[in-house]
């Protein structure tokens, strides 16, 4: 709860001494231009001075001083709001950059925290299960139960340590190719099949067309649609159905999760798809995630020349909409 508030406190700071330094910055400029303008009029006034009054090119003189002077003076004018406006162009470009640097470490922080719970949870589940399992004379119904439980969770953690290590990988452009031909009606019968295991009390829809083939990563593809799944299971009620759509229309194949939560607001719609972002504020956020599914999503369908799109339900909730290009 207290962390937000530093980084609040740390923006302030940030942003007092950088307004402080871009007025000193702007009044140097001021007083720069205003210096030179002085000097200007003074290099002027002594060259009049020099002016007989008998002179016969009086006149001639006077112009050309006065050419010179206002010369001067547009050069000093055109100079200084370059300079200005170049100034301010990398001033904006700092100060944007310095608080996307700030939201991205809070975003960080957040994410090893997030990291560390999601990681707490299976392990001492599992360590729990175990456990009982070696004290414990339990009958054969009981230990399959526990050893079931403890499978769950071990699904989960082979899950969150996909995404991570895919992430970094995908980040650092390590991720070996290996595209082949797949069905894809099949991995997402098999998602869905395997999403009603972990969650049971979901009730859930799949409308999804037979021997739709894609050249793609098999695993890419499946940590695609579980999370797609597992988004829309984390922002619904659990009474509510999760439906899943693929078709194929006019040479695109349509993959689509639509949930009956929330939804998105329209200001965040932009932002999901970025690295460790999560909806909502940290102080109030109810729901569990690392900030990483959505944003393996959009890295996976970029992986694949496709397009991941968000929109608004009907009713309430969300539908995300992948593209794929199989013409």
């Amino acid at each position: 709860m207290k962390r937000p508030l530093i980084n609040i406190n740390k923006l302030k700071l940030v942003s007092f001494i950088y307004w402080i330094f871009l007025t000193y910055m702007i009044a140097a400029f001021v007083w720069w231009y205003v210096s030179l303008q002085k000097q200007n009029n003074l290099i002027a006034d002594i060259k009049f001075q020099t002016i007989q009054l008998s002179d016969p090119a009086l006149k001639e003189k006077t112009n050309t001083i006065q050419d010179f002077q206002l010369r001067k003076t547009k050069q000093f004018i055109g100079e200084g709001l370059t300079f200005l406006f170049l100034f301010l162009l990398g001033a904006i470009y700092v100060y944007r950059s310095l608080l996307k640097q700030l939201r991205y470490s809070n975003q960080q922080q957040n994410f090893m925290m997030a990291v560390t719970h999601e990681l707490k949870t299976p392990i001492s589940i599992s360590h729990l299960n175990i456990e009982t399992l070696l004290k414990r004379d339990l009958d054969l119904a009981q230990q399959n139960k526990l050893l079931e439980a403890t499978l769950k969770e071990t699904k989960r953690l082979d899950a969150l340590s996909n995404n991570i290590l895919l992430a970094s990988q995908l980040d650092m452009g390590l991720y070996e190719t290996n595209k082949q031909e797949i069905n894809l009606s099949i991995l997402v019968k098999d998602a869905m099949a395997s999403f009603q295991e972990r969650f049971p009390l979901r009730l859930c829809n799949i409308i999804v067309e037979d021997e739709i083939i894609i050249q793609g990563e098999t695993l890419l593809l499946q940590i695609l649609v579980n999370n797609l799944l597992d988004n829309a299971h984390k922002y619904s009620p659990v009474n509510m159905p999760i439906t899943i759509h693929l078709h194929n229309r006019n040479h695109k194949i349509i993959l689509a999760v639509e949930d009956k939560g929330k939804g998105i607001p329209m200001n965040e719609r932009d932002k999901i798809f970025e690295k460790f972002y999560r909806v909502g504020d940290e102080s109030t956020r109810s729901a569990k995630g690392t900030g990483l599914g959505l944003y393996l999503c959009k890295k996976i369908t970029t992986f694949h020349n496709a397009i991941i799109q968000i929109q608004s339900n009907q009713t309430e909730g969300s539908i995300f909409t992948v593209t794929f290009n199989n013409s």
